[in-house]
């Protein structure tokens, strides 16, 4: 398709939908635009491998208290008018503290809903008096408010994007028949070292008591508001299956997707797409595992293998998995494990987590 001549500016003011529908199919996504890089902007891409922190960044756990920076922070949708066709684009606003921000724009649509999987741009911008002024090659950028508008250099309107608040489609799934429910908010007591906040919700840092071999889990989880953090410090924690191998929680919103990001198998494979939501936003596991294979000796003929769905979307498709994670509080054995959920230091939250052993499902 040929390519817009124009580049855009962007604008945000108020206004908000809600997205629970299905994924689009790449068949039925609209053409894709796909705009130009700028070149004369200088842009560093952040991931999770960056190790540099501001010193005790502070963690917000209410939206309420989070700021303006946070109300800017999040997900729009829209169409770009080219010469000949409309197309779907996607953004996501990344909140970095201080009024500052990750722009990534991405052709198709949002990840997972319509991006074509390649053509990801990513360019800054800064907060000042309720707007945000920045470059984009050439032409002049300005964000306000929770709708995005598109000009071309000639200053003539090219498209709309509104902000959205997706949900994941098992958010809220109920435990199903012979579940084992570790916890539903009214004790946190399946738990060693069981927390709850004044809200119910469970904290960081637990093993349940009972044990598990192979079985399909179900948790819901919250990372923390941080803006002025960065890398494995913001809003760091983990599930572990068994106590030996990790499925990554951190706030990886509009990073690039590592395996020690938000749907990746730590230290073994990053996730086939970047499914993470903004932080504050209640997001999904669901896991199935296999548990690894041992022979009368205690030596390993079969490899664990896990399948994850974050937030409805399978990122690791029946994935091996050699060896347990690193620093794992249990290692790798025949015996049962149990669910671990690490303590990294950030208050992450979580609910409705329940557990279905294989053998209970045959049941």
């Amino acid at each position: 398709m040929k390519r817009h001549p124009s580049r855009i500016v962007l604008v945000l003011f108020l206004g908000i939908a809600t997205w629970t529908g299905s994924i689009i199919a790449a068949d039925d996504r609209p053409k894709v635009l796909q705009l130009p890089p700028a070149p004369k902007l200088p842009v560093v891409q952040r991931t999770a491998q960056e190790t540099e922190a501001p010193p005790k960044p502070v963690a917000y756990t209410d939206a309420k208290e989070a700021g303006e920076d946070y109300r800017v922070q999040g997900e729009y949708t829209g169409k770009i008018e080219s010469e000949s066709s409309e197309a779907w684009h996607g953004v996501q606003i990344v909140a970095l503290g201080e009024g500052k921000f990750d722009i990534v724009i991405y052709s198709g649509g949002l990840p997972g809903n319509g991006w074509d999987g390649e053509t990801r741009l990513l360019t800054s911008g800064a907060l000042a008096g309720g707007r945000m002024i920045f470059n984009w090659g050439d032409d002049n950028a300005e964000l306000a408010g929770k709708k995005i508008h598109v000009r071309n250099a000639g200053g003539d309107s090219i498209g709309r994007l509104s902000k959205v608040k997706r949900k994941s489609r098992t958010l809220g799934l109920p435990a199903p028949p012979h579940a084992t429910v570790l916890f539903d908010g009214t004790s946190a007591d399946a738990f060693d070292g069981g927390r709850m906040t004044d809200d119910g919700l469970l904290m960081q840092g637990v093993t349940s008591h009972e044990k598990f071999q192979d079985f399909r889990l179900h948790v819901e989880w919250r990372t923390p508001f941080m803006p002025t953090a960065r890398g494995q410090a913001r809003g760091n924690s983990g599930v572990y299956m068994q106590g030996r191998y990790e499925t990554q929680m951190l706030d990886s919103f509009g990073l690039t997707g590592e395996d020690n990001e938000a749907g990746g198998i730590y230290g073994i494979k990053k996730p086939d797409l970047n499914m993470a939501f903004p932080p504050l936003t209640w997001q999904t596991y669901d896991i199935d595992f296999t548990a690894a294979k041992f022979d009368a000796d205690g030596n390993k003929t079969v490899d664990a293998r896990m399948t994850v769905r974050l937030n409805g979307v399978v990122v690791q498709d029946d994935v091996p998995l050699p060896e347990a994670t690193r620093a794992a509080p249990v290692a790798e054995g025949p015996e049962p494990g149990p669910i671990y959920l690490q303590d990294h230091g950030n208050p992450v939250r979580y609910r409705n987590i329940w557990i279905v052993p294989r053998d209970a499902e045959a049941d």
